[in-house]
C-alpha cells in the first residue's frame, strides 16, 4: 500500500494504492496524516479505535476519514499508522479499525480541516484498488 500527495489549487490530494480495500483505505488516512505533518514521530500516542459505517464505498471513505479529523480535534492527535478492515454487509459498508494517536504537542501540524467529496475516487484496479481524496487545508 502507498499514498502521494498531490497539489490541488488551494488544497492538497491524496492518491493512494493497495492490494486490498482494507489497505487502502490505511493508505489513504496515513495520506491524511502526512497531508497535516511535515514528520511523523517513529513510536509515540495510543492507539484509539474506529468504527464507521456507510451506504456506499465511497461514503464509506469519506465517513472514516472524517472521523479521522474529529478524533484529531476531540482527543488533540494526529491519527497515523492506521489500520483499517472494510467489509460489506448486505447493504451497509462498514470498517473497523485503529490509529495511533501522536499528541499534536508533539509535532508540527497544519491543519486540514475537511475531507471533501471533491474528486473522490475509489477503483478497483487488474493490480488492487486505487483512491484519490481532496482535503481542504
Amino acid at each position: 500500500m502507498s499514498f502521494e500527495l498531490r497539489d490541488h489549487t488551494a488544497d492538497v490530494a491524496v492518491a493512494a494504492s493497495a492490494p486490498s480495500l482494507s489497505g487502502l483505505f490505511a493508505a489513504v488516512a496515513d495520506g491524511l496524516a502526512a497531508a497535516g505533518c511535515e514528520e511523523i514521530p517513529d513510536a509515540g500516542g495510543e492507539r484509539f479505535p474506529v468504527e464507521v459505517r456507510a451506504e456506499g464505498v465511497e461514503a464509506l471513505l469519506f465517513d472514516y476519514l472524517d472521523q479521522l479529523v474529529y478524533e484529531r480535534d476531540v482527543r488533540a492527535v494526529l491519527p497515523v499508522d492506521n489500520e483499517a478492515e472494510v467489509r460489506e454487509e448486505g447493504a451497509e459498508w462498514t470498517l473497523s479499525g485503529s490509529a495511533r494517536g501522536v499528541p499534536l504537542a508533539d509535532v508540527d501540524a497544519r491543519e486540514v480541516k475537511a475531507v471533501t467529496y471533491s474528486e473522490m475516487c475509489v477503483a478497483e484496479t487488474a493490480d488492487g484498488w486505487e483512491a484519490y481524496v481532496v482535503f481542504d487545508v
